[in-house]
């Protein structure tokens, strides 16, 4: 409604109709837009960023709704109380969209005169504060007992500066409709001056905001929630990275093993972090055996997190126990999978374990689910042929075979896990491995391999991290 700006509250011209039609008209519009893009986002509950993006949409299609609606009331006029019928009261036709008496029964009009004591208010008021049409106004001594008892200091306190200061009225408080529903109610108004700079009446408009601010709420709940989680996330995230980083051997570069005799491997391994915060449970180990033999081994623990990790760290230390105890790969990784079916939380998990013997050159290894180890040799490269073996913790009771190959000087036996290639596949990791085998000819060490796979790997934008051990045949 317009602003009086004066005592003479007459002498105020509304827009003209053309203008605010075509100020309803873009708003429609406006409307019609967000909803396209709102319709467009994800409703599964799964993305906390998405529901947060939601509630803003909700709350933003809410406020133009709000503004849809008052701008119809600014072309159509206000209608007084004394124009509806007090055992019906009128209700206009609302906006496109809208609910009717939903929307245009937010914002209605009061005007209290001091000097007769009168006060005036509109149908809509009547409506946002559920009382009968055909009951006089409120004074605005009466108007307290309607507000909240602990939101009546701030009605008090916007009166006072009004009456006494000639301070424009702008706040909210809380109202208890007869139903005894709470409604918040946004009040601006001026004070009405007479001919001696005295008060002499108050005009104000009130608007039922109940709605806006639940949706507010929604978003500022969503907000905090979601802030909660990415610290939750960040926290787990650390300490995920910490574990690994205590689990995985801390050698860097190059390490030979056995660290005794002629016939060693020259052995380097990396880790390839995936982008973002995730943290798998994969690794990498090699660990030299009593008899002088060495432990090879890759692995990988399906999901990520603290969790995951932690159940990485268990499996490795298992691997490690039982090599140094004498078992053979393919009955290890069958205690392995009884170890991952006894435990609380069932998980599935991928591995290869491979034993050599450095006096004769022979690697005996076996395979649970996981791509086989690759072989690269004057100049080419190729992968070995895997016995059967299944997922870790996929079945009760499951056998593994081993495979053995004989070793020549000069061999190149790379290990990796899934993960290395953009959308987890292994047969396109693998061949792009295989490419590098001109490059690794050229290499001069284990490391220098590394890198290689590093250089051809390191930018992928890969869904999972991903582990590379490279172990090269000196002697």
């Amino acid at each position: 409604m317009p602003s009086p700006v004066s005592a003479d509250r007459s002498a105020a011209q509304p827009p003209g109709r053309g203008s605010v039609e075509a100020l309803i008209t873009q708003t429609r519009r406006l409307k019609g837009d967000m909803v396209a893009v709102r319709r467009d986002t994800r409703n599964d509950g799964s993305d906390p960023e998405e529901r947060w993006q939601r509630a803003l949409y909700d709350l933003a299609l809410h406020q133009l709704d709000d503004l849809d609606a008052h701008l119809a009331q600014l072309r159509d006029g206000p209608v007084p109380a004394e124009a509806e019928p007090a055992e019906a009261p009128a209700v206009r036709p609302a906006p496109d969209g809208a609910t009717p008496g939903s929307l245009l029964s937010r914002v209605g009009s009061a005007e209290w005169n001091f000097l007769t004591d009168e006060a005036s208010w509109s149908g809509e008021l009547y409506e946002i504060l559920g009382r009968d049409p055909a009951a006089p106004a409120l004074t605005l001594d009466e108007l307290p007992s309607v507000v909240l008892d602990e939101d009546r200091p701030k009605l008090t306190a916007l009166v006072t500066d009004c009456l006494v200061d000639a301070r424009p009225i702008d706040g909210e408080f809380r109202v208890v409709r007869p139903d005894g529903s709470t409604r918040t109610v946004h009040m601006m108004g001026e004070p009405v001056l007479g001919p001696d700079g005295g008060t002499t009446s108050m005009w104000a408009v009130l608007r039922d905001v109940s709605e806006l601010r639940r949706h507010r709420r929604t978003v500022r709940d969503r907000q905090d929630s979601l802030q909660h989680q990415r610290r939750s996330a960040q926290t787990e995230h650390r300490l995920a990275a910490e574990l690994q980083e205590a689990v995985l051997p801390p050698w860097r570069g190059s390490l030979r093993l056995p660290h005794q005799g002629p016939r060693t491997l020259d052995l380097a391994a990396h880790h390839l972090p995936a982008p973002g915060t995730l943290v798998g449970g994969d690794w990498y180990d090699a660990l030299e055996l009593a008899d002088g033999a060495t432990l090879l081994s890759v692995g990988d623990l399906t999901g990520h997190g603290v969790a995951v990790t932690s159940g990485m760290a268990m499996l490795l230390g298992a691997v490690r126990g039982m090599a140094m105890a004498g078992t053979r790969p393919g009955e290890l990784l069958a205690m392995l999978n009884q170890l991952l079916d006894a435990t609380v939380q069932p998980a599935l998990g991928s591995a290869v374990c491979c034993h050599y013997r450095p006096e004769d050159r022979t690697l005996v290894w076996a395979q649970a689910g996981h791509p086989a180890p690759l072989l690269y040799r004057d100049g080419t490269g190729r992968p070995l042929n895997a016995p059967d073996g299944v997922l870790l913790g996929a079945t009760t009771g499951a056998a593994y075979g081993q495979a053995e190959v004989t070793l020549e000087p000069g061999d190149l036996v790379l290990l990796h896990t899934d993960g290395l290639a953009p959308g987890h596949s292994s047969t396109s990791a693998m061949d792009r491995l295989l490419d590098l085998a001109p490059r690794f000819g050229a290499a001069r060490t284990a490391q220098d391999c590394v890198r290689t796979v590093v250089e051809e790997f390191g930018g992928a934008e890969r869904e999972d991290d991903a582990c590379v051990l490279v172990a090269r045949v000196t002697g």
